[in-house]
Parts: structure tokens; sequence; C-alpha cells
């Protein structure tokens, strides 16, 4: 910003996700006792953080919500750093103040007024959102999991169609759209959760519960090696789950999907997991840089093009390394490290001094099939570059990210303490959402 304010710097961080959370938390215990305090302010329109990749266990009800959730306030006492609900709705870069939506109740009445909160650092980690590539019908009538009361409202109409499939002696047809990551261990969690709560009582279910994947290319997990593709789809396949590839949707309708080559595929539950994409919002942010999927473009600093003062960071950010022909993917990978980054050269940054561009190391990827199966790819970094694993030794590595991340927010005693009552509850409570 190659300016020095004389007094400590208010850092403003508009979404709790995994880079929005983990910096506010370092960042406010990392300055806790200097002498010129930095002011840390979270700003997010849900009042509590669920890692991004379990919210698919969370929308199939294979998952307690209540147990891995983090309540920002809470953090925000613990870490020292100051919490606002609020939803982004405009900025202003000339007086440096983010501007919010006003907060409403449940039924329409308003709660909080809209508000402006001034800052001297900006850090934008809004996420991202399934991209419906303009689909018709697809914002009317599919379910996107995105967010925690997403997957929270998901988790409910499955369940209540699960009750009236038992009750009514009818099937149950769930349709879902986009290969990657999310709909791939989506469409694994809905056989376990039918699975389990056959275990439980409802006999037949299974047998009731049909899952339909559906892929416009010709691979499921296309960031993945074609060796992880080949192994997901025959294990999907052998758990029941017809996996159509080379299926392109036309349109959603309340009860179904128009396919390119004039099928309807009915569906009495219908889940789009398709594409990636920014908030609308970012697109009209008073000028800055954005992509066509709205994304913010950045520097080697990760700083936005167009203002040094604001910072993206995640999924809502595009940064293309030197001598690289894309930009880097949307996970909590590359969130994570973007985060780690800028907790660590910040302060530099506000005195105006050079510091090294942000340089991502990619240690592979992960993706679980329920209790079924898990794969994973190792990357260009670690003891195996370019290996591969799967099974028990991927879903215990798949586990070992989720913990690692409650480590860094909670601490390595706290995080360990959270591991043990998950341990404990899952000898003690049922293995799926049954109230």
């Amino acid at each position: 910003m190659n300016r020095t304010t004389a007094k400590a710097p208010h850092i403003v961080i508009v979404g709790g996700g995994v880079a929005g959370i983990e910096m506010a938390t370092q960042l406010a215990r990392h300055h806790r006792n200097s002498p010129k305090k930095h002011k840390v302010t979270l700003i997010d329109s849900d009042t509590a953080h669920i890692w991004k990749p379990m919210l698919h266990t969370i929308a199939a009800g294979t998952r307690d919500v209540g147990q891995q959730q983090t309540s920002f306030a809470a953090q925000a006492r613990v870490a020292g750093f100051q919490y606002q609900p609020g939803e982004l709705c405009g900025l202003d870069r000339q007086q440096r103040e983010v501007l919010l939506a006003p907060l409403h109740a449940p039924d329409g009445r308003e709660i909080v007024p809209a508000r402006r909160i001034a800052y001297d650092t900006l850090v934008l980690s809004v996420g991202s959102t399934a991209n419906d590539f303009g689909t018709p019908g697809v914002r009317e009538h599919c379910a996107m999991i995105d967010s925690r009361q997403q997957a929270q409202a998901f988790n409910e109409r499955v369940r209540n169609h699960m009750f009236e499939c038992m009750g009514l002696d009818h099937d149950l047809h769930i349709s879902i759209v986009g290969g990657g990551a999310t709909g791939v261990e989506l469409a694994a969690e809905l056989i376990q959760l039918a699975d389990e709560a056959e275990a439980y009582g409802a006999v037949g279910l299974r047998d009731r519960v049909h899952v339909t994947l559906l892929e416009a290319s010709d691979r499921i997990l296309a960031a993945f090696p074609p060796r992880v593709s080949r192994l997901a789809i025959d294990r999907l396949r052998s758990l029941g789950i017809d996996v159509r590839l080379n299926t392109k949707v036309e349109a959603a309708r309340d009860d179904g999907f128009e396919l390119a080559n004039d099928e309807f595929l009915p569906a009495r539950l219908r889940v789009w997991a398709a594409g990636v994409k920014a908030p609308d919002i970012l697109h009209e942010l008073d000028g800055l840089e954005t992509t066509r999927s709205n994304m913010l473009v950045v520097n080697s600093t990760l700083q936005t093009t167009r203002d040094p003062a604001i910072f993206a960071v995640g999924d809502c950010a595009s940064y293309t390394p030197e001598g690289a022909d894309h930009p880097l993917p949307p996970t909590a990978q590359v969130a994570h490290q973007q985060a780690r980054y800028l907790v660590r050269h910040l302060p530099a940054i506000w005195r105006g001094e050079s510091v090294p561009p942000f340089s991502y190391r990619d240690f592979g990827a992960l993706v679980s099939l329920a209790d079924y199966d898990a794969y994973g790819s190792l990357g260009k970094f670690g003891l195996f570059p370019g290996g591969f694993i799967k099974g028990r030794i991927a879903a215990l590595s798949h586990m070992m990210l989720y913990r690692t991340h409650q480590a860094r927010i909670h601490g390595f005693w706290r995080g360990g303490l959270l591991w043990l009552v998950d341990l404990i509850n899952a000898r003690v409570k049922p293995s799926v959402r049954l109230d």
C-alpha cells in the first residue's frame, strides 16, 4: 500500500470460510500483545462457520451440524477479533467503507439497519457458489449446497421425502447435476444415509432411494487424475448410483430435468453442483476488476489490481501464477495457503516493504465416497510427488485435512478435544440424523 498509518490498522475481513476465519483468528492472536495492536473485524451473513468440504455431509445428514459448526461470536471472543453479522451489498473505495445490507427476521421485520464499516485494509473471502450457466429453471427448482443454511434446508427436505416414500410406499428419485467433488461425495453420502436409516428400522428404504449423477463432460472428478475418475465411477455404480456422462441439462423443472437429447429425467429432489462462480455482488464492487465468473483478479501479493488496500483470497479470487496457463483452482487448500501468506506478510505490506510473491504448493487432492471408499492424488510436493492413495489411507488423509483446519482455528489442544468429542459421539449417538 506504500503508506504508513499513525494508528494501528483496522483489518476488515468479509467472509468467514476457510480463509476468512483462519485469517481473523491468527491475525488477532498473533498481534494481541503487540504495542500497536491491530483491530480485526470479521463480517459474515451467517452466525457460524462450517468447513466447506463438509457441507455435503450436513446436507445428507451423515454429520451433526451442531457438532461441527463454530460460532463466529464465540470464536471472536476466544481469539480476540470482532464479529459483525451482515451481508456485503456494496463498497465505497473512496471513503474506504464496506456497505452492509439490513438484517431481517424470518417474518420480514428489519432487525438491524443497513450499515457502513470503515477499513484500512479489506480482505474479501466471500467464497463461491455453484454456477447455473443461465440454465432455465435451476434457481427456481434446484437446491445448491454452498452454505450451512442451504445444507440444512436440503437435509430437511431429504428426510421429509424419505419419510414420505416409506409411508406412501413409493420410490424417491434424487438427481445431482455436476460430477465434481461436491456432486460425487453428496451422491455417496445419500446412499449411506439410506443404508444407515434402513439399519435403524426403515426396512426397504435402500431399494426405494435412487440417485442419479449427471455430468456434461466425459468423466467425473475432472480435477483428479484419470485413474481416480475411473475408480470412483466404478465404485459409485457398484453402490447403485446411476452415473451418466456426456449428459447436458437443458432446463430444470419442479419434477425433473430436461436433457439435451430430448429425454426427460424425473426427480423429486434436484441438486445443482455444477460449475463455480463467485457471488454476483463482486461484479459490481466499485470498479474492481473481475473475471466472467465474478472472481476478483489479484496480483502476486493477492492485492486487487485496481486497489492495493483491498485483497482477495480463496474461491472469490482469481490468481494466475507467472508462467501458468490457468488461475489457481477454487479449493480449501488454496484458500488456506493464501490466508497463511497474508497473515505472514501483511505487516510488511503496510510498511511499504517488498514481499515475496504468493507461491502455491500443490499437495494433491482427496475425495471421499462416504464410508465406502476414498481416493487421493499426492500432487507435486511431499514424500511421494505424483503418487496415488486409496482406501483407509486416503480416508484418514481426508479426515486429517479437517482436523488440521480445526487445530488452526481452535489451537492444538482444543482441536484435539473436539476430535475426542467426535469420537465419543460416534459411539453414543446415531450415525445419521434421525430426528
